[in-house]
């Protein structure tokens, strides 16, 4: 009985932080390098044109396109951004 609720318990947590992750899609035609800085964790990735990274900044992070600074998105989660002309932008649904 132990094993099966430690065993839902950690298969709900861990549905619940990816509900907070981030997505970005690449909608342009050129591959980018996202440095993505979550805490004192840095990491870079490439993304392919039309390539999408799921699960990324399960507790908030610091995403830049490149390795500039100008270009950085501060994010908290759970959000949707995609990556445009070179530009980051928020893919987020407008609320009313």
């Amino acid at each position: 009985m132990r094993l099966r609720f430690g065993l839902v318990l950690s298969v709900t947590l861990l549905g619940s932080a990816s509900a907070f992750a981030v997505t970005v899609t690449n909608k342009d035609d050129k591959e980018h390098k996202l440095t993505i800085l979550e805490g004192d964790a840095k990491q870079e990735l490439q993304l392919k044109p039309s390539g999408v990274l799921e699960g990324v900044c399960l507790k908030g992070c610091t995403i830049r396109l490149g390795s500039s600074e100008d270009d950085e998105y501060v994010l908290e989660g759970p959000e949707v951004i995609s990556i445009e002309d070179s530009k980051l932008y928020d893919d987020a649904p407008e609320t009313k």
